[in-house]
């Protein structure tokens, strides 16, 4: 049956009178006379059988039905330019893959790594978006997913990656303003939202005494903790795999002792086995696990 559907020309110029409010204005964005813009959108008024506009001497204005048809007619351009412009920018040879994965494990650990993958295969583009929650694979519109171990990956091929294991870590400067044998008690903390008991639990591992565990600013992401260390605001308890360039740069300093318990654990997530994917999931799938094998501990 075929689709009653607008034409894609009449639905352009009433996007673009709709957000002007102007026929003469969507007219010099299209390229058009203004004439041309007022009968596209006649017959699109005709075809829908509603007035998208109120005609008030030689103005317009949207009329209510014209208001939300522009707000859905809107995402729906939108969306397919964006899809439009993702399939021209794919490797004419080759192939792309679409991988959610953490922010902060992502900016700190997988893209400074991309590079070696590239290197090996250059006509796979991995493309990358942040995931904080886990989600429903199948029809995301992601080929795999890089998270914590959860059950809500239930039914999908989970392979271990790496583990996170928090450490205290600081600016060098932090301490040399400090008094001589300060105690880390002493120190200002800083502190994950999403974990704010860390301090305490790491506290008991560890064997210190911190008066008030939970005094200190909060920020939502690791990498924010990092650059607040880096700042010199306070210690950071994080993943050490995330640091591990700053401390031996000497950027950062840890002292202290690392956590005793495994907090999280990373894992690539797949919708199938590995051997069953695609190319281009399949040699991604490879090179990560390669690549964390060579850094667990």
């Amino acid at each position: 049956m075929r689709r009653r559907i607008p034409s894609n020309s009449a639905l352009q110029a009433f996007e673009a009178a709709a957000r002007h409010g102007s026929f003469a204005r969507a007219a010099e964005e299209l390229a058009l006379t203004e004439g041309a813009v007022s009968r596209q959108i006649g017959r699109l008024e005709v075809f829908l059988g509603v007035a998208l506009f109120e005609r008030v001497g030689n103005r317009v204005r949207l009329a209510p039905n014209g208001k939300r048809y522009a707000a859905q007619v809107r995402e729906v351009l939108d969306r397919l330019e964006r899809d439009s412009l993702y399939l021209m920018g794919q490797p004419i040879e080759g192939g792309s893959i679409d991988i959610a994965a953490i922010p902060t494990f992502a900016t700190r650990w997988l893209i400074p790594r991309l590079k070696h993958f590239q290197n090996q295969h250059p006509n796979i583009t991995v493309h990358i978006a942040e995931r904080m929650e886990p989600f429903i694979l199948a029809g995301s519109g992601f080929d795999a997913a890089i998270h914590f171990a959860h059950p809500a990956w239930a039914g999908m091929h989970l392979h271990h990656l790496l583990e996170e294991v928090l450490v205290p870590v600081c600016s060098p400067a932090l301490l040399a303003e400090a008094d001589a044998g300060i105690s880390l008690d002493e120190l200002p903390r800083l502190h994950r939202r999403q974990n704010p008991d860390a301090w305490q639990v790491y506290a008991q591992e560890a064997g210190i005494v911190l008066t008030n565990s939970a005094v200190g600013p909060r920020y939502d992401l690791h990498s924010m903790l990092i650059e607040a260390a880096l700042a010199g605001l306070g210690v950071a308890l994080v993943p050490r795999l995330y640091v591990v360039d700053e401390l031996e740069q000497g950027r950062l300093v840890a002292p202290w002792p690392d956590g005793k318990a495994i907090t999280k654990k990373f894992c690539l997530v797949l919708p199938e086995p590995i051997e069953l994917s695609e190319g281009p999931l399949q040699a991604f799938a490879q090179w990560i696990l390669h690549e964390a094998r060579g850094l667990a501990p």
